[in-house]
């Protein structure tokens, strides 16, 4: 699961999520790439962000997507996070034999635009909860961190804030994550990136 590095995090906050990811690719403790974001668009108001070795991450994105296009023909309708979440896990559980070494996260807003967020470990065993999750080689350095600066009912600036010093301050902790952070945030009316610069050693 450290094989490669990498961290993610998402939080809620009022009718808003914010899913943030550092940007390094590394083998071990050598850095091959710093524009290597760990999140995927699923849909407007759906991601996933997966930490954890890259080939595997890469292979069930790429059969996220095509379920969800099969989902999209027969429902005519886009997933919600909801179904995004029980189909990650389904998956991770069909395979738990020989499992994609992964941890995703989910987040998303529902049909009411509520914010939803879920994570899982390698075989699908699925945790929710309404504040924040955390997955990657940064958890320690991020628990403290996010429960000290983590309020309920943020707006989308306040959101932005809180998860961009979460994210800088703990890259600053762990050399197997870090080179730069990109946060990305959904809400009902438009979803954006932002990139944050980081120390780049």
């Amino acid at each position: 699961m450290a094989y490669n590095g990498g961290a993610v995090i998402v939080m809620t906050g009022k009718n808003c999520v914010a899913i943030a990811t550092d940007l390094r690719f590394g083998i071990q403790h050598q850095t091959v790439s710093n524009n290597h974001p760990k999140v995927y668009r699923i849909n407007d108001k759906c991601f996933i962000g997966i930490s954890g070795l890259v080939t595997d991450a890469q292979t069930l994105y790429q059969k996220l997507v095509f379920r969800h296009n099969l989902y999209k023909l027969r429902e005519e309708r886009d997933m919600t996070p909801q179904v995004l979440s029980n189909l990650v896990g389904n998956m991770l559980y069909e395979k738990r034999f020989g499992p994609y070494f992964t941890e995703p996260v989910i987040c998303g807003l529902d049909t009411q635009d509520k914010p939803f967020i879920s994570g899982m470990d390698l075989i699908g065993a699925s945790v929710y909860t309404e504040d924040f999750l955390l997955v990657g080689t940064m958890t320690p350095a991020m628990y403290g961190l996010c429960e000290t600066l983590y309020k309920k009912d943020m707006n989308e600036d306040e959101l932005f804030e809180t998860v961009s010093q979460c994210m800088l301050s703990s890259i600053e902790r762990d050399a197997m994550s870090g080179w730069g952070a990109e946060v990305t945030i959904i809400t009902p009316a438009k979803t954006y990136k932002k990139k944050l610069l980081a120390r780049q050693d």
